[in-house]
C-alpha cells in the first residue's frame, strides 16, 4: 500500500492476513508478549462511506457488517471476538481495569460503564479495543508484571495527560513501574495537519512547561496554531518516567492517508472509525 509516511520515526509494519490489512509496532512485535494491531480501511464488508473495515456501530453502518468486521479482525489477529472489551470514549481521562468478567462488553454484551477512554488488564486473552479517526492511540506494555493498557488521547486527553493516568492505574492495579514499560504512540493526526485555535494552544501552554512550547505548536499568521499531539504524548510519557528508548512514535498520519485510514479532519462525520487492538498472550 502506498503510505505517506513522516520521517524520523521507526516505521510501523504493514500486515495482511486473510485479506485484512493492519499496522503493527515493531517494538511490540519484538516483545513477544502481545497480539496487537491498528486497523486500516481494508479487509471488511462495510460499504459506502464506511468502506470497508469500520468498527463503530454509532454512525449508521449496518450492524451486521460491523460485527463481521470484528470477526475478520479477530481471525487476523488470532484473538477471540467474544473476549474483546470495548471502550466508551467521551474525551475523558477515565481508565478502567478490566478482567474476565468484562469479556465481550460493548460488542456482544451491553457495557455497564461509560465515559471510559482507557482500558487496562493483566488477563491473558482479553483484547482491549479503542476507536480512532485522528486522535492518538496509546499502547502500553509492562513486560515485568505482564500487564497492558490501551488509551484514546485526543487533544483533551493529551492536555489532561491520559497517558500518565493509564500508567497510574496500571501501577495501582498491577504494580507497573513506568521505567519498565514499552509505550507506543499510534497512527493519528500529525502536526502539519492539526490546526487548532488559540484557546486550545493556551490550554497546552498551561499544561506543559514553557521550554516545550516550541516543540508543541507553531503560531500561524491567521492566529491559528499547528499542534503536535505526538510530541505532547512523548513528553507525558517521559515525565512519567518511561525511558526515552522505550517510547515509540508512529510515522503515519491519519489525515495524510485518507484513502487508507479514516480521518475526521479529512472526511467529517460521514465516515467509519478505525480501531486499536491489544491482547496479552
Amino acid at each position: 500500500m502506498e503510505w505517506k509516511r513522516k520521517t524520523g520515526n521507526r516505521p510501523l509494519n504493514e500486515r495482511e492476513r486473510d485479506g485484512v490489512v493492519f499496522l503493527e509496532f515493531p517494538a511490540l512485535e519484538e516483545a513477544g508478549m502481545v497480539k496487537h494491531g491498528f486497523s486500516t480501511r481494508f479487509g471488511g464488508v462495510s460499504e459506502g462511506v464506511f468502506s470497508s473495515m469500520n468498527f463503530t456501530f454509532t454512525r449508521g453502518d449496518n450492524p451486521e457488517h460491523v460485527r463481521e468486521n470484528y470477526r475478520r479482525m479477530a481471525r487476523a489477529l488470532g484473538v477471540e471476538m467474544g473476549r474483546m472489551v470495548l471502550s466508551h470514549q467521551t474525551h475523558t481521562t477515565h481508565v478502567r481495569a478490566v478482567d474476565e468478567a468484562d469479556a465481550g462488553k460493548g460488542l456482544l454484551r451491553e457495557r455497564d460503564y461509560q465515559d471510559v477512554d482507557g482500558l487496562v488488564t493483566d488477563v491473558p486473552g482479553i483484547t482491549l479495543v479503542a476507536f480512532f479517526a485522528d486522535c492518538v492511540p496509546l499502547f502500553i506494555l509492562d513486560p515485568v508484571h505482564r500487564a497492558i493498557g490501551l488509551s484514546h488521547s485526543g487533544w483533551r486527553g493529551s492536555v489532561n495527560r491520559i497517558g500518565q493516568e493509564t500508567l497510574d492505574v496500571m501501577g495501582r492495579e498491577y504494580g507497573t513501574r513506568a521505567g519498565d514499560v514499552v509505550a507506543c504512540i499510534g497512527p493519528s493526526i500529525c502536526r502539519d495537519c492539526f490546526e487548532v485555535g488559540p484557546e486550545v494552544a493556551e490550554q497546552f501552554s498551561r499544561a506543559f512547561s514553557q521550554r516545550y512550547w516550541p516543540q508543541l505548536y507553531d503560531k500561524k499568521g491567521d492566529g491559528k496554531y499547528q499542534l503536535d499531539l505526538w510530541r505532547a504524548n512523548q513528553i507525558i510519557f517521559t515525565e512519567a518516567g518511561v525511558r526515552p528508548e522505550n517510547i515509540h512514535t508512529t510515522d503515519i498520519c491519519t489525515r495524510c492517508n485518507p484513502r487508507l485510514l479514516f480521518s475526521h479532519r479529512a472526511m467529517g462525520e460521514r465516515r467509519g472509525n478505525l480501531a486499536a487492538f491489544l491482547c496479552l498472550m
